[in-house]
């Protein structure tokens, strides 16, 4: 089937992971905790690379289960998953030739986690999706979001400008030469068939640069959707704002509502406020009754478990939507 009818007509509940080495600081950095989304720690915190850089070596997630994953996603009801494979941190979750900074070389646990998720969808029948940070990758001098004031919640930096300060001498095509074309090649061509590659965070990249990942991505996978943060209008479907929840009725369009189960996307341990399967179920028949498919996010801890609670409260999800 198209990607684009499926994701109209079939996606409707999806499962957001985002995982990587903010996980280890779980939202706490040197006794003081963060007030914001925890996957935004090394901004949040202004944490040097090569301080932030030693997380890599306590990265060891023993307990990470691809199947588990997938498994939870089937019984809670889901039909695609859509896994962080870099964030704004510029970690990778996979083997890239292009950056040592990943999981395979740079942690003990050296096991490609984008590589077993996707193995695990495929014996599964679970559609794979993979998170890309396009364009902001603070572990890079030209990584973008530089432009003046641009600012997160909190007052924290789209851009790494504690390491490299000088704003005006960056420039992204560098990054994007360098590192961005070359992994999203990697993840095109390494993982399998992805349903859809998930962007986010455009800011200075132009309407060329987004068009040559769109070109590329429809050149190595021409059934893979693109979601409207690649930027400059060259989605394929619209990705609302973070926990935006719309009214309206969406019609052909192809929408999709990110959204969180507590208040973070990465984990945070004091993190409790957890939504109830109830009101996940009414978020589900909500947004699904307006054309708009769910994408509800859970962030497993730095062992690779997903918290408790989530688990629970998904496989309750799951058993009252199987009736």
């Amino acid at each position: 089937m198209d990607n684009k009818k499926w994701f109209k007509e079939e996606a409707k509940f999806g499962l957001m992971i985002h995982w990587g080495l903010y996980s280890l600081l779980a939202g706490e950095y040197k006794g003081q905790r963060m007030d914001m989304i925890a996957e935004w720690a090394q901004s949040y915190f202004r944490i040097p690379n090569a301080e932030y850089e030693k997380l890599t070596a306590a990265f060891n997630p023993v307990y990470f289960d691809a199947e588990e994953w997938v498994k939870l996603a089937k019984d809670a009801g889901m039909n695609y998953m859509v896994v962080t494979s870099k964030h704004h941190d510029g970690f990778c979750m996979f083997k890239s030739d292009y950056d040592h900074y990943n999981v395979v070389d740079a942690t003990p646990f050296g096991r490609d986690v984008i590589a077993e998720l996707s193995a695990a969808c495929q014996k599964h029948n679970l559609k794979f999706g993979l998170y890309y940070s396009q364009e902001l990758d603070w572990h890079e001098p030209h990584g973008g979001g530089y432009f003046p004031s641009h600012l997160n919640v909190c007052d924290t930096h789209w851009t790494n400008n504690w390491d490299f300060p000088d704003d005006a001498a960056k420039n992204y095509e560098i990054c994007f030469r360098r590192k961005i074309l070359p992994q999203l090649t990697e993840i095109l061509t390494k993982y399998g068939d992805l349903c859809l590659l998930w962007c986010d965070t455009p800011h200075q990249i132009t309407p060329a640069q987004s068009q040559e990942i769109r070109d590329l991505v429809k050149s190595l996978q021409p059934n893979c959707l693109l979601n409207s943060r690649l930027g400059n209008g060259l989605g394929d479907y619209c990705a609302m704002g973070d926990n935006e929840i719309p009214e309206e009725e969406m019609g052909t369009a192809l929408v999709e509502a990110p959204t969180t189960l507590n208040d973070t996307w990465g984990f945070k341990y004091y993190d409790d406020n957890w939504k109830d399967a109830d009101e996940v179920i009414r978020l589900k028949e909500h947004l699904n009754s307006r054309g708009v498919n769910y994408l509800l996010n859970v962030g497993p801890d730095h062992l690779g478990r997903i918290p408790a609670p989530a688990l629970d409260i998904l496989r309750e999800v799951g058993r009252r939507l199987k009736g």
